[in-house]
C-alpha cells in the first residue's frame, strides 16, 4: 500500500490537548502503543434521508425510557477516557512520523486536526454538567441502557450517516422521531452535545484500529526484515512459531504479502505457511489485500467525516435548530404572540415550561397547550376589538408570560398540581413579606452576629452596663456584615431576572408608537444646540419603525444647582 511520509507533526501535543489530560504529559512519556482489541467503529449502513426518517420512526417506537429521573450511566468518565486514547493515539502517530515511518491518510487527518478534538472534549467537559444531565431521560434497555435517550438518537444518526453531520438530514431525522415519540426540551438542546460525544467515541475507535493496524505492520516489517537478512530457509520456519497459535492479524498478513511475494526465493517457505494460515481462515492474500485496502479507505473517509462534521458542529446555530423542531414552540407560536418576543425571553419561558412538567404529572406539550388555552380565553371578542383598535390588545393575560412568570402563575399551578418543593414554598412566603421579612432578616443576622462577642465578654466577667456599651458599639458594624451576608444570600438564592423583552425585529409598528423624551435645561444657545445634535444622532441610529424623539425643555430658575 502506499501510504504517504510526513517528516513533522503541525502542533506539539503540549499545546493541543485539554486541561485535564496536560497531568499526564508533565513528564516525557515514549508513545503509547494501543494492543487492546478495539471496539467496533460506530458505523452501519448508509440510509437516505427517507430511509433514514423511517428509522427514527422504527427507533422512537423501540426506545424505552425510565419512568424516573436518574443518574444513569455516566458520560463523562467514558469522554475523559477517549481523551486519554486519543491521545496515546496522537503520541503513537507523531512517534512514526519522527521515526519516518509511513503513515495511512486516516491517521494524517487525525493529526492534522487534533487541535478540533480538543476543542470538542473542552466544550463537553463545559456544556454537559451533572445536574442537567442527571435530568435528561434515561434508557431502560438495549445495549445503551443507562445512557440518556438523546444518547442512543445521537448514536443512530452518526452510525447511518457514516458520521457525517448535514443539518436539514439532522432536522428531519429529528422531527421523524418526534412524530412518534416527542423529546424534551432539554434533550433538543443536549442534541449538539450529544453528538459531539458520539464523535469522539467514535474517533476514538477509529483511532485504536489506526494505532494498532500500524503497530501490526512494524512488527510485520521487523519479522520480514529478520528473514530476509538471515537468508537461510533453516532459520525461517522457527521464526514462525510463536505466530502460529497466535490470531492472525490482516494488517500484519497484509504487509508480510506484500514485503516478501516477488523477492528472494528463498522465503518462499514463509508465504507458503501464510496461505496456509489464510486458507485455514477461508481467505487469501489476494482477498486480505482488497479487504484492507477498502478498510482504510473507508476509515479515511470517517475519520475524514467525524473531523468535518466536528468543525461544522462548532460552526452552526444551534437556537435556530432547537426552535424549528421544537414542539412546544411550535404550539405557542401558533397560538400566543410567543413569537413576537426575543430569544432570550421565549428561552425562559422554556424554561419554566421545564419546571412546571417536572413539578407535575403533565408533559412539556400539554403544559403549553393548557397555556394556550387560557390565552385564548382571554383574548377579546373580534367585535369587540373592532370598535376599540389598540386597546383591546393591552388585557396581559392574553401573553404568555402572565402565567409563566407574573401573577398568574400561582393558578396555573394549582390547575397543574405543581407541587412546589419546601425551599421554593420558604423563599416565595419570604419574598412576598418584602420590607418586613427584609429588616427582621437583618435583625436576626445582627443579633447572631453581636451575640458572638456578647457572649465572650459576659464569659469574661464584664457587667451589664459594659455589655450594653459594647453591643451599642458594635451594632453598626455588625449590621453592616448582616446586610452584605443577607445581599449576597438573596442573590445566590434568586439570580438574576431578565424583563421580558420583544424582539420588534421589524422595527416599532405603530400599535406600539414610542416616543422617547431628554429631559434638559435651556442654558446657551450652545448647549441647546448640542442637545439637538445628540437627538438627531439618536433618531438616525434608530430609524426603523414608529420611534420618535423629544427634548423636555425647560429655562432656568435659579443660579447654580443646590441653594441654601
Amino acid at each position: 500500500m502506499a501510504f504517504r511520509f510526513r517528516r513533522k507533526i503541525a502542533r506539539s501535543p503540549q499545546h493541543i490537548v485539554p486541561q485535564l489530560l496536560r497531568s499526564q504529559m508533565k513528564k516525557k512519556q515514549p508513545a503509547t502503543i494501543i494492543l487492546s482489541e478495539p471496539e467496533e467503529p460506530i458505523r452501519a449502513e448508509v440510509f437516505s434521508l427517507e430511509r433514514l426518517e423511517q428509522h427514527a420512526e422504527s427507533l422512537a417506537a423501540a426506545q424505552i425510557v425510565t419512568s424516573e429521573a436518574s443518574r444513569g450511566r455516566p458520560l463523562l468518565p467514558r469522554v475523559l477516557e477517549n481523551g486519554r486514547v486519543l491521545l496515546d493515539s496522537y503520541r503513537a502517530i507523531g512517534h512514526a512520523i519522527q521515526e519516518k515511518h509511513a503513515i495511512t491518510p486516516a491517521a494524517e487527518w487525525l493529526v492534522d486536526n487534533f487541535h478540533i478534538v480538543d476543542e470538542q472534549l473542552r466544550e463537553i467537559q463545559d456544556d454537559l454538567p451533572v445536574g442537567y444531565y442527571r435530568k435528561l431521560p434515561k434508557l431502560a434497555s438495549g445495549h445503551l441502557e443507562g445512557y440518556p435517550r438523546v444518547y442512543g438518537v445521537a448514536w443512530a444518526f452518526v452510525a447511518h450517516t457514516d458520521s457525517r453531520f448535514d443539518p436539514e438530514t439532522l432536522r428531519r431525522f429529528v422531527a421523524a422521531y418526534q412524530r412518534v415519540q416527542p423529546l424534551t426540551i432539554g434533550e433538543l438542546w443536549a442534541v449538539a452535545i450529544t453528538l459531539r460525544v458520539v464523535l469522539v467515541e467514535n474517533l476514538r475507535r477509529m483511532a485504536e484500529r489506526i494505532v494498532r493496524s500500524r503497530a501490526a505492520r512494524q512488527e510485520a516489517d521487523t519479522l520480514a526484515d529478520s528473514l530476509l537478512g538471515s537468508g537461510q530457509q533453516s532459520a525461517m520456519l522457527p521464526a514462525l512459531q510463536r505466530f502460529e497459535k497466535a490470531p492472525l492479524d490482516r494488517a500484519f498478513a497484509v504487509q508480510l504479502v506484500q514485503r516478501l511475494r516477488d523477492l528472494d526465493p528463498k522465503v518462499r517457505p514463509v508465504l507458503l505457511w501464510l496461505d496456509q494460515r489464510l486458507a485455514a481462515a477461508g481467505t487469501s492474500a489476494d482477498e486480505i489485500v482488497r479487504a484492507e485496502h477498502q478498510q482504510h479507505g473507508a476509515m479515511s473517509v470517517s475519520v475524514r467525516n467525524i473531523i468535518t462534521s466536528m468543525r461544522s458542529i462548532s460552526a452552526f446555530d444551534w437556537q435556530e435548530f432547537f426552535e424549528s423542531v421544537s414542539l412546544v414552540d411550535e404550539i405557542l407560536r401558533n397560538d400566543t404572540h410567543f413569537a413576537e418576543i426575543d430569544f432570550a425571553t421565549r428561552d425562559d419561558y422554556r424554561h419554566v415550561i421545564e419546571d412546571l412538567s417536572r413539578g407535575s404529572s403533565h408533559s412539556e406539550m400539554e403544559v403549553a397547550k393548557r397555556l394556550v388555552r387560557h390565552v385564548q380565553q382571554a383574548l377579546p371578542d373580534p367585535r369587540e376589538a373592532s370598535r376599540n383598535g389598540s386597546k383591546a390588545n393591552q388585557d396581559r393575560r392574553t401573553e404568555p408570560g402572565y402565567y409563566l412568570i407574573s401573577r398568574g402563575r400561582p393558578a396555573f399551578e394549582r390547575e397543574l398540581g405543581f407541587q412546589v418543593s419546601c425551599k421554593r414554598w420558604l423563599l416565595r412566603r419570604y419574598l412576598q413579606a418584602a420590607v418586613p421579612g427584609y429588616l427582621g432578616t437583618i435583625a436576626i443576622v445582627t443579633a447572631m452576629i453581636l451575640a458572638v462577642p456578647l457572649l465572650h465578654a459576659h464569659g469574661a466577667g464584664m457587667t451589664v452596663k459594659g455589655l450594653l456599651v459594647l453591643g451599642l458599639l458594635a451594632a453598626v458594624p455588625a449590621s453592616d456584615l448582616a446586610i452584605a451576608l443577607i445581599n449576597r444570600a438573596v442573590v445566590a438564592l434568586l439570580g438574576p431576572r431578565r424583563m421580558p423583552r420583544m424582539e420588534l425585529r421589524n422595527g416599532i409598528p405603530e400599535d406600539l408608537r414610542t416616543i422617547v423624551v431628554m429631559p434638559t435645561l435651556l442654558t446657551t444657545a450652545e448647549e441647546v444646540t448640542a442637545h439637538v445634535g445628540r437627538l438627531e444622532v439618536h433618531y438616525l441610529a434608530n430609524s426603523d419603525g414608529d420611534l420618535r424623539f423629544a427634548l423636555l425643555s425647560d429655562w432656568l430658575d435659579a443660579p447654580c444647582e443646590t441653594l441654601p
